[in-house]
């Protein structure tokens, strides 16, 4: 072990610092870049009681379940000489909400999700979020609001809560601190990185081919029979939490899964996403503003 701590510290003398491969995967330190500073930050949290990287799965370069002197050298072989790019495997935390709602969160592409459906009654500064049950009231709404769907609060620990888009476009902010509602443009990224070309990605209705299926829990323990094409090969673990229409009506739970975007248009109607228990497409369109949908955030 001696001689493996004096060989990195030789290398750490003479090489020169580059960056490179600028990614969560082997950034150790939270800088938004793979260098010589995380193989420092990785000896001195292995051997010097320094700080753990956060996530400790970050440093698992080589994608071997544990953190340890490999991954050290796995670092130093890839900035400077030539070896493969880090593999951390699929990358997961979490992230937690005024209340207290703790979320499975998941790396996919370039953009990290909740893996939850958001089940919040509190904006980000406090400020509670109405909780508004009676239908006709919910339809003349101009103002935040959530509910539980069917009204029944056994629905949240699994689907989460369903909201107006007046709570997403909210000022004091619905999501956690750090966290934001994706806009349609976020929604295409997602899209596209699962396999969806451009010009289905900017098309309305159902599109692309098995995007949906890459996002939805595979199995009917809660997606109703066939689920088509479920895979969740993404780690998203879309559940059909159903919605609420803007007569406040509620429709679907089990059947269909609705997720707003922060993304207005028109000034009545907003951009959402769906997908379906029978079909493996994802579904584009605008809804007015008053439906109540599920929330998935995206980290800043």
């Amino acid at each position: 072990m001696k001689q493996a701590l004096m060989l990195i510290s030789v290398i750490l003398v003479f090489v020169i610092p580059v960056t490179s491969f600028a990614g969560d995967c082997g950034d150790v330190d939270n800088s938004g870049a793979v260098n010589i500073l995380d193989v420092t930050f990785l000896i001195n949290y292995l051997y010097k009681g320094g700080p753990a990287p956060d996530p400790l799965d970050m440093a698992d370069v080589n994608n071997d379940d544990i953190v340890n002197i490999l991954d050290i050298t796995y670092l130093i072989s890839y900035l400077y000489l030539g070896g493969p790019e880090p593999d951390c495997g699929p990358q997961t935390g979490t992230v937690t909400d005024i209340d207290g709602n703790i979320y499975q969160t998941i790396k996919i592409g370039d953009q990290w999700w909740m893996m939850e459906n958001l089940k919040v009654t509190h904006y980000r500064n406090g400020d509670p979020i109405p909780n508004v049950t009676d239908g006709g009231t919910w339809s003349g709404l101009t103002t935040g609001a959530y509910c539980e769907y069917d009204n029944d609060p056994g629905n949240v620990a699994t689907y989460g809560r369903l909201y107006n888009w007046f709570a997403v476009d909210d000022s004091r902010n619905i999501a956690p601190e750090g966290w934001h509602v994706p806009t349609d443009a976020e929604w295409i990224q997602l899209e596209m990185h699962l396999g969806m070309s451009q010009m289905d990605a900017d098309a309305e209705g159902w599109r692309g081919t098995d995007e949906g299926g890459k996002l939805k829990e595979a199995g009917t323990t809660h997606w109703n029979s066939p689920n088509t094409g479920a895979t969740n090969e993404s780690g998203f673990t879309a559940l059909p939490g159903g919605y609420r229409g803007y007569n406040g009506d509620y429709i679907g739970m089990g059947f269909i899964a609705s997720f707003w975007s922060s993304s207005e248009d028109s000034g009545v109607v907003a951009w959402g996403r769906g997908l379906g228990y029978d079909g493996s497409q994802v579904y584009r369109d605008i809804s007015y503003l008053q439906s109540g949908f599920s929330i998935r955030c995206v980290r800043d």
